[in-house]
């Protein structure tokens, strides 16, 4: 592939951003960004061919990013929060997606590479899911990213413009913050359990994840086509905490509480925490981590794209841990 391309990222100053642009800069390609945050962008000067500062339905913004632009990688989506507004969601995961996906067409953008979730599976009731397996979501956000990557398939063959559809599984790696609090109560013998425990969970490392958006950059294979990209392996949940728990060199936890009575007070507090627009220290979403069904089958990214996960969950995490430490968040 031609390196001379003009690749633009949404959501470009984000975990998976960062390092995607990184990976992108350092293989020669002419970079776009668009950032919401100018002071975040600031990393990126000098380094990058364009940054547009704005948001990702603003269409005067969006216009001037894919101005010139030969591929769209579109990351860009909300954090999830109990206490934002609702209609946060839809702005962001829908209507910026729409804005993102029109302004790429009229720009004669030759690849379109979306950035879905295996949270559009929710639940997963017959493992291990694929590519196929019937959306279940579970939330706003994943009901969003249903609509959004519904919106997205369906202009497959409308134009000219290849489209491509990414579902990562859970990111880890350095620099990520959202399983930081995980990595600190284990390190502080503080973490318990929820219920059993037995659901799988399905991990993808972040530099794994990156070589399946370069893959998907650059292989014609992929147009049209959706993809998980994952983790080798899957395991359940409690054997996952196991793993942690030994990259931060602490046992296993042995506290456990039943589902019904963390769910029930996850249900309080959202009810008394989000009419004050507070965010609760527990809410529903977090107490289904320890029930959601997660495992996936990823040979179809495997047969087309080449993938192959390097990073074992193992070494993931001890690089992971090993980050925190580095940068005062275990300590």
């Amino acid at each position: 592939m031609d390196t001379g391309k003009n690749i633009v990222v949404t959501g470009a100053t984000g975990f998976l951003g960062s390092h995607l642009c990184d990976r992108l800069i350092s293989e020669g390609f002419k970079v776009s960004i668009l950032a919401r945050d100018q002071d975040k962008a600031r990393k990126y000067d000098g380094r990058v061919f364009k940054t547009v500062i704005g948001d990702i339905a603003d269409k005067k913004a969006i216009a001037e990013l894919v101005d010139g632009a030969d591929i769209v990688i579109h990351l860009v989506s909300n954090f999830r929060t109990a206490s934002g507004p609702p209609e946060s969601y839809h702005h962001i995961n829908v209507d910026g997606t729409a804005t993102l996906l029109d302004a790429s067409v009229k720009a004669g953008v030759e690849r379109f590479i979306h950035c879905s979730t295996i949270g559009v599976h929710g639940s997963v009731k017959s493992t291990p899911a694929n590519e196929e397996s019937p959306f279940n979501p579970g939330d706003l956000y994943q009901e969003t990213k249903v609509e959004s990557e519904n919106m997205v398939r369906s202009s497959i063959g409308k134009s000219a413009m290849e489209i491509v559809i990414i579902r990562p599984c859970s990111i880890y790696g350095p620099g990520d913050m959202r399983m930081l609090k995980m990595f600190k109560m284990l390190s502080k013998r503080l973490f318990f359990l929820v219920g059993p425990c037995k659901e799988n969970f399905h991990a993808v490392y972040i530099d794994d994840l990156v070589d399946g958006f370069m893959l998907a950059l650059k292989k014609p294979e992929a147009a049209g086509e959706t993809f998980i990209i994952g983790g080798e392996k899957y395991l359940p949940l409690k054997d996952y905490i196991t793993v942690v728990a030994d990259a931060v060199g602490a046992p296993p936890p042995w506290l456990k509480f039943p589902y019904w009575f963390f769910y029930s007070a996850a249900v309080v507090c959202e009810a008394i925490c989000v009419p004050l627009h507070i965010e609760p220290p527990l809410h529903r979403r977090r107490v289904r981590f320890y029930k959601n069904n997660r495992a996936f089958n990823i040979e179809k990214a495997k047969n087309i794209l080449g993938y192959q996960p390097k990073v074992s969950l193992q070494e993931g995490m001890k690089r992971t841990a090993q980050w925190y430490r580095q940068n005062g968040y275990l300590d």
